[in-house]
């Protein structure tokens, strides 16, 4: 399986859970993550701020490279949700956690 192929799967369930994703490219910055997903927050009737996350994705049993874990750290630092998926099951796991307003 090719990191595209779990690319296009993550955000086809983030849409179909209610969010979206958005190709997310930082020009002069290397090593950002491949995607945001966008997550509307809902409480009792009211809309809140939106839940957003940095995604990066991989191919099977890849791994960040030195970079782009340096960039995660940076981002992390700053209070951002940063996450590696490299499987459908990764992609499954984190679409439950969201489901169960885990994150």
């Amino acid at each position: 399986m090719r990191e595209s192929s779990v690319e296009r799967y993550f955000h086809r369930k983030v849409e179909h859970y209610g969010g979206t994703t958005r190709k997310f490219v930082s020009p002069g910055r290397k090593h950002a993550p491949d995607r945001l997903a966008i997550w509307p927050l809902f409480t009792t009737g009211m809309q809140l701020p939106a839940r957003i996350h940095f995604v990066e994705c991989k191919a099977p049993g890849k791994t960040a490279n030195k970079g782009q874990a340096r960039e995660h750290v940076r981002l992390r630092r700053l209070g951002c949700v940063v996450l590696v998926r490299n499987t459908i099951a990764k992609v499954d796991a984190y679409i439950e956690r969201i489901r169960r307003n885990e994150i």
